[in-house]
């Protein structure tokens, strides 16, 4: 998969005769499943949104409505583009795409403390894993930590189109770890 699929579902057993088929979502966007909506799957499918159920957890595909040809998609992955989720998914004021917030630099009184490299889902909070700074590496810090995404305690301000997060009490943080 290229670095721009991102994974959004998983799509489970068929339900009925008409190709309806469970989908899990994994992702905080559900209303990016309608009609229209393309995916493309962990088997290189192309699919279309033909209908989606949010209340029944289910979805049909253009091309795959009846039980036979829908039951060839099951345990199959969606994946969706970078363009795609820009385009379905609505954010909110002070949200960001996971995507635009990996490779942002994390900076703290003008200080580099490292870049993100991944969002872990923890149930409280998310975590930012971020890598530390080479320089403060070789100062004996350790090579990775973790800062909790909680805007009103560590984050100051995300800039993704500059790729910079503002951060405070994160360097305690990773002179702790």
């Amino acid at each position: 998969m290229s670095k721009d699929k991102i994974y959004v579902a998983k799509l489970g057993k068929t339900v009925g005769l008409q190709g309806d088929l469970k989908i899990f979502i994994d992702s905080d966007f559900p209303n990016q499943f309608k009609k229209g909506a393309t995916y493309t799957t962990n088997k290189n499918l192309l699919l279309k949104v033909k209908s989606f159920n949010s209340s029944r957890q289910t979805i049909k595909f253009e091309e795959f409505e009846d039980i036979e040809l829908a039951k060839k998609l099951t345990n199959q992955l969606l994946f969706t583009t970078q363009e795609n989720t820009k385009q379905n998914c609505q954010l909110e004021a002070n949200e960001h795409f996971w995507f635009d917030i990996i490779d942002c630099e994390i900076i703290e009184e003008d200080k580099k403390l490292g870049k993100v490299v991944e969002i872990h889902r923890y149930p409280i909070t998310d975590y930012l894993e971020i890598q530390t700074d080479e320089i403060l590496v070789k100062e004996g810090f350790v090579k990775s930590f973790l800062i909790p995404y909680t805007p009103e305690v560590y984050i100051l301000k995300v800039d993704t189109k500059n790729k910079v997060i503002e951060t405070k009490l994160a360097f305690d943080i990773l002179e702790n770890s």
